[in-house]
């Protein structure tokens, strides 16, 4: 059972593909006026190859991050916050993605945050 969740049956309720809550710019950066949300570092799948050129952007300080599109929402993202989305990058998706889990701390902040 997760913490703060009461039941184990819910943790099946926190479908990845009607989420997406974790693929939007967290509130804080947004209040910071912030417009890096995932890093990718070097040696990950996306990292380095020109196909991929543009769903990236480098920072002021030449770290590179997955691009936002103008609503604070991975461009990689598809489909509609809370309904129904995918990633059109899940199986290159750097590390940062691929450490949220449905359920877990960060998960849940997430949807408070999307309001879901």
């Amino acid at each position: 059972m997760l913490a703060g969740l009461g039941h184990p049956r819910r943790v099946a309720a926190l479908d990845c593909m009607r989420c997406g809550a974790c693929c939007r710019n967290p509130l804080e950066n947004r209040a910071e006026g912030s417009k890096e949300w995932v890093e990718v570092a070097a040696g990950e799948p996306l990292a380095g190859k020109p196909a991929h050129a543009k769903l990236l952007e480098r920072n002021a300080d030449g770290v590179l991050h997955l691009r936002l599109v103008e609503d604070g929402r991975c461009i990689a993202l598809r489909g509609a916050i809370g309904k129904k989305v995918s990633c059109s990058i899940y199986t290159l998706r750097p590390r940062g993605c691929r450490r949220v889990q449905a359920g877990d701390r960060s998960c849940l902040r997430y949807r408070a945050e999307a309001g879901l």
